[in-house]
């Protein structure tokens, strides 16, 4: 993408399994289409589209204890953001993040990457963000400090798909065997692998 404010190169997908790449699957849901559903234990965020498909994002996510869950709302939108280390990163790893308290400038290796979607609740910053990363070898795994990551060229993909007040369903364990649905009852939730779209 040589035309953003800080021209990013292509990503090295072959560091990315092929499972966490962009591609439109089949998805049942009550979510109406425009919700975004974040799969945290399948590392997978869901643009649901109409007609039963969604837009399937391969996603990094936070380390044990460090997760979000619940509902959200987009709150704010920013290209290119400034990152600042909260308060519980600096008191967990002063060494680390002490230095970077006063921000960090945008750029091509500003750890919230190319874009942010910040997640508010009942009108005030969660301080969770959806954000892009450098890091393309992270997307699959639990290691931030519980943001969602994408690649930066997904998380543009997503910004420019979603606007501010987008609601946000973020699962964090998958529903016990006695809450499941039956599959008469209701639809249930599926994921074929059936890539559909260019990177």
């Amino acid at each position: 993408m040589p035309n953003e404010r800080f021209p990013l190169p292509a990503t090295d997908i072959s560091k990315v399994d092929p499972r966490f790449l962009r591609q439109e699957v089949p998805y049942s849901t009550y979510e109406p289409p425009g919700t975004i559903v974040i799969d945290t234990p399948n590392r997978h965020l869901y643009l649901v589209q109409g007609g039963g498909t969604a837009l399937r994002y391969g996603i990094g996510v936070g380390k044990e204890g460090l997760e979000f869950a619940g509902e959200a709302r987009i709150g704010r939108k920013a290209e290119w953001p400034r990152w600042i280390p909260t308060s519980d990163m600096i008191a967990r790893e002063p060494e680390r993040y002490g230095p970077l308290a006063g921000g960090m400038e945008p750029g091509l290796t500003n750890p919230l990457g190319a874009r942010a979607l910040y997640l508010y609740q009942d009108g005030k910053d969660t301080l969770f963000r959806i954000h892009g990363t450098p890091e393309a070898w992270s997307i699959g795994t639990a290691v931030s400090s519980g943001c969602i990551r994408m690649l930066n060229q997904d998380v543009i993909d997503l910004f420019n798909r979603v606007p501010e007040g987008t609601r946000v369903v973020v699962i964090q364990a998958e529903p016990p065997m006695s809450a499941a649905v039956l599959p008469d009852e209701a639809p249930t939730s599926t994921a074929a692998e059936n890539p559909l779209l260019s990177f």
